[in-house]
């Protein structure tokens, strides 16, 4: 799943803006709504591009270790200068930062587009583009983390939370199944889309009004870029979140195994496999419909610990599991509960953390996420080698559920956790 807070505030940014009214509706915030179409936009086009970007470089070489280079080319940009990232959205203009971001992915999209229209986009330049943009990414994600407490008085950031989990799952639903529609077309056309929607979102962000402090340059240091982790250290109910969120998701990696899955035990072809990847996001975005209209404000911390627990049964269930409607099912529930952990983790991380420590305490935050996610597939992929693939994906699903247990002795605070909307930043 992610020494005392520094008092000063730090530097870079714009002026101070007038306060978001008082409402406990977050779309009657109006940068909240720039903020959510900004993102969901640049959630979209990353979606649409990882798909061009997979079915490219497959047809350029027919080579499965072609998509590993590409999946360790997105991937260490962001374990190199996740950390150093969080630096600098903590000591500069956030708001410059996440724009100029997503203007260095449009016009590599457009780039990429020129490439792939004029047939000399080979698979060397692709690797190169796929790191600039987990680079850019690296950079864009802690700063844009720590918009939504800027946006909303912490009463509303719950709902306005779930909201803007909401809007990412349908761009996680819809951004592959355009990306497939428009290679089909050709790829120049999916860079297109994706360089004309990282353009939308720039233009967004540049219209966002932020409520910023004037902050003070630090210089960069071991001390400052490790600020983070240390306040994470200090903040037991975030740190046993993190650290909750990150050994489920390590443990419980039953998504890794879908094709296999989808071939070979249930028998339903790409079309089937299309249909499990869509389940977990179809789960999440219904969970976080409703936690929009009902905001999840009692016992936050308890249904944290449930909802987990949910994910390994969730797991088990799917692992057993030779019927297709049955496994979709599992896969829904599975996504649900997940949604659970982002809303509760995602509040504390941004309502507990001053706003001088957002970005780096953000930036670990990603950092765990992104490994766990990136070591649960390489976990359960070997461990599927080793012992089956039903039997490694029931005992990820155990493993989960004993995390669970575990974790509600070592972290009483976070067990008792109880309304969101009472989170005050830590002194």
């Amino acid at each position: 799943m992610h020494a005392p807070s520094e008092t000063q505030a730090v530097s870079g940014g714009q002026a101070d803006d007038p306060p978001p009214p008082s409402s406990s509706r977050p779309l009657d915030h109006p940068g909240f709504v720039v903020f959510l179409t900004a993102r969901t936009l640049s959630s979209f086009s990353s979606q649409v591009q990882a798909v061009a970007v997979g079915w490219q470089i497959y047809m350029l070489t027919h080579s499965a270790r072609s998509l590993a280079w590409v999946g360790l080319a997105q991937f260490l940009p962001m374990f190199c200068l996740t950390l150093v990232a969080g630096h600098v959205a903590d000591h500069f203009n956030r708001r410059m930062i996440v724009a100029t971001c997503q203007g260095i992915e449009a016009c590599g999209a457009l780039l990429m587009a020129i490439g792939s229209f004029g047939h000399w986009l080979t698979p060397p330049m692709i690797y190169v583009m796929v790191a600039l943009f987990g680079t850019a990414r690296a950079f864009e994600m802690p700063s844009q983390q720590t918009f939504l407490p800027a946006l909303v008085p912490p009463s509303v950031f719950p709902r306005a939370a779930a909201l803007s989990s909401s809007l990412f799952q349908v761009a996680s639903i819809m951004g592959p199944s355009m990306g497939g529609l428009l290679y089909g077309i050709g790829a120049g056309f999916c860079y297109s889309t994706c360089a004309m929607g990282f353009g939308l979102a720039m233009m967004g962000t540049l219209a966002m009004t932020l409520e910023a402090p004037v902050r003070v340059r630090r210089p960069m240091t071991l001390a400052t870029v490790l600020g983070g982790l240390h306040f994470i250290r200090a903040q037991p109910e975030m740190l046993g979140a993190i650290s909750l969120d990150l050994f489920a998701v390590l443990l419980g990696g039953a998504t890794a195994m879908l094709p296999l899955y989808a071939n070979d035990i249930l028998h339903a072809g790409p079309i089937g496999l299309g249909l499990l990847r869509m389940s977990p996001a179809m789960g999440a975005l219904v969970c976080a419909l409703a936690f929009a209209r009902w905001p999840l404000n009692r016992n936050a911390g308890m249904w944290m610990f449930v909802a987990v627990a949910i994910f390994g049964i969730a797991t088990i269930g799917f692992g057993l599991s030779t019927s297709m409607p049955l496994s979709i099912l599992a896969l829904a529930i599975l996504g649900a509960a997940d949604v659970v952990s982002v809303v509760v983790r995602g509040a504390l991380v941004q309502l507990r953390t001053p706003d001088e420590m957002r970005g780096r305490v953000s930036a670990v935050n990603m950092l765990f996420i992104g490994s766990s996610n990136q070591l649960g597939e390489f976990e359960s992929g070997m461990l599927a080698s080793l012992i089956g693939p039903v039997e490694a994906v029931v005992l990820g699903g155990v493993g989960t559920i004993a995390v669970t247990l575990v974790w509600m002795r070592l972290f009483p605070g976070l067990r008792r956790l109880d309304r969101l909307d009472d989170i005050r930043p830590a002194q």
